[in-house]
């Protein structure tokens, strides 16, 4: 049996310790976590300084001696392995930003959801495990196939897989990864009044370097879009995080759109990226019309948000929003012959989806059989958001 994962949880709160022994207790009685606990910054280093076999420490941001922010700062120089999960209040960019520079790997606001959390942890030791493997397998590395073979796995560790589905609508999603190891992810992230943000983005280079910074993008835009609540404003955010410590000039385009399944709305900005397709409820469907931008990490702030818009569309009961990187638009044959949006246009043409499963699973099998024996030569990406029908 496998060692259970190790974390360190830092806050001043007495009552956490209990809260958690007891929401987690399933994991900890079937050894897949163990907990220890300090009160602040200054224990927590003494505990880690006395025990290097800690994997993840989850801590609060203010306590008294020492907070959370320093706490980050110190732990480098302990464990390059560490990973740290930080507990923010809602909205609170400012600390955010901080413990992203400061390498966090993720976070979770206050209050805490559980179940949130339990998540987190999970990807967060998910991320960790495949690390310490493709750490461990560098020094055996013959060919670069063995080396873009380790970075897929990071990025598909990270990638979330517990897909939304309410009443009002659901959301699935799906990514390919190619030979050739791209960038490509997506994500969601619901805020307090029930909009949903939904996110497909696309990383320049290939390799090792683009999962790295397929990372620090995806945390990027997902604290962005819990502090600002509008995807142009997080794309803003998120391009100011990227922008200020990119030395290798990477960039990432991203279409960022938020639901609001109370009215049916989907507001929706890209930079540099494909703008969605509505499918609608006879199968018919249209390409929304473009925001302009540019790729996220590469321009200052006032070029970047002067070409940035945003747009806003009134999903029916019954239709569908398609989120896609251009691995699905450029998947070649063998004739060298692209997939094209027109053929995604007219995929749904008499038979629309019905849900968004429906929709993700006829995507990727017409561009499967379109590809045929060609080899891919990209990330194929992409996410469906479905309104159910009126009852």
């Amino acid at each position: 049996m496998s060692q259970p994962w190790r974390i360190l949880v830092v806050d001043d709160e007495p009552d956490l310790e209990p809260l958690v022994l007891q929401r987690m207790r399933r994991q900890i009685r079937g050894g897949k976590y163990q907990f220890e606990f300090a009160g602040n910054g200054l224990e927590a280093l003494e505990k880690l300084r006395a025990d290097d076999s800690i994997d993840l420490v989850l801590s609060d941001i203010n306590m008294p001696q020492m907070d959370g922010l320093t706490l980050l700062s110190q732990l480098s120089s302990l464990d390059s392995d560490l990973r740290a999960v930080i507990i923010s209040a809602y909205g609170d960019m400012g600390n955010i930003r901080t413990a992203m520079n400061r390498g966090a790997f993720d976070f979770v606001t206050k209050p805490v959801d559980f179940d949130d959390l339990q998540i987190t942890i999970e990807r967060t030791v998910e991320h960790l495990r495949q690390w310490r493997e493709a750490t461990a397998s560098r020094d055996k590395l013959v060919t670069l196939q063995n080396e873009l073979d380790i970075a897929s796995n990071v990025q598909q560790s990270i990638l979330p897989d517990d897909f939304p589905a309410t009443a009002k609508y659901e959301i699935n999603a799906h990514m390919v990864p190619a030979r050739n190891v791209g960038g490509d992810f997506y994500d969601f992230v619901s805020v307090p009044d029930d909009r949903m943000f939904a996110t497909v983005a696309d990383v320049s280079d290939k390799g090792i370097p683009a999962a790295l910074f397929m990372m620090s993008s995806r945390t990027a835009l997902k604290g962005a879009a819990i502090g600002t609540g509008s995807p142009r404003e997080a794309l803003i955010e998120a391009n100011r995080v990227l922008q200020a410590d990119n030395p290798t000039l990477m960039f990432v385009t991203v279409i960022m759109a938020v639901y609001d399944p109370h009215s049916g709305e989907v507001t929706y900005s890209g930079a540099g990226h494909d703008p969605p397709v509505v499918i609608h409820t006879d199968g018919t469907a249209a390409q929304m019309p473009t925001t302009g931008g540019i790729a996220l990490g590469i321009a200052p702030e006032q070029i970047f948000s002067a070409a940035l818009k945003e747009n806003t569309v009134s999903l029916s009961p019954g239709e569908t929003l398609i989120m896609y990187t251009d691995g699905v638009s450029e998947a070649m044959n063998v004739d060298k012959e692209e997939f094209g949006t027109q053929r995604l246009l007219e995929l749904f043409r008499g038979k629309p989806p019905q849900n968004a499963e429906d929709a993700m699973t006829a995507i990727f099998d017409a561009v499967a059989e379109f590809a045929g024996e060609a080899p891919a030569s990209d990330d194929i990406t992409c996410l469906a958001l479905h309104r159910s029908a009126a009852p």
